[in-house]
């Protein structure tokens, strides 16, 4: 009989020197815990984030006067450049009465757009995308961004361009 003190210590141990005791494993359950977790808290965050929707960013501008707003007639419009020279604008009398402006260029391929009056919308000509003149969002066609809207504020008869919300 051989004692067990004495027996040569096998070759594998000297390749794999870590007592088992010491080593710290993950077991299945642990992991598939942590697993089940983690995609719980992406899942409840994606579904926050969904919620709040999203939000326009608005970015206050140089003061600008653009129009009387008694010679935009009801259904109307009037076209102006905002913030800069280089940006083409749309300013639409609603039937309503209330003052709306939008960016003029077309959010799919930058085409300038053009408001129809019978159909209270804005056509972009090129490849007939329309959007809303209420609130400039895509109601047909290729565009999936809304126009991003002027910022208005008026003073008496005065119309003036305060920002732009995107």
């Amino acid at each position: 009989m051989t004692d067990d003190k004495t027996a040569p210590e096998p070759h594998w141990k000297a390749d794999f020197p870590t007592a088992w005791d010491d080593d710290h494993y993950v077991t299945r359950r642990e992991l598939v815990k942590f697993f089940t977790l983690g995609s719980g808290l992406l899942g409840g965050a994606s579904a926050v984030i969904a919620a709040l929707g999203p939000r326009p960013l608005r970015v206050r501008g140089p003061e600008k006067r653009i129009a009387s707003s008694s010679l935009v007639a009801r259904g109307g419009s009037a076209l102006f450049r905002y913030p800069t020279d280089d940006d083409p604008c749309i300013l639409i009398r609603q039937p309503g009465g209330e003052l709306a402006a939008f960016s003029q260029v077309c959010t799919h391929l930058s085409c300038a757009v053009v408001h129809r009056a019978k159909e209270n919308d804005l056509l972009c000509p090129c490849h007939h995308g329309i959007f809303a003149a209420t609130d400039g969002r895509p109601v047909a066609g290729p565009p999936t961004r809304r126009l991003p809207r002027i910022v208005l504020e008026q003073r008496g008869d005065d119309v003036f361009a305060v920002g732009v919300e995107i």
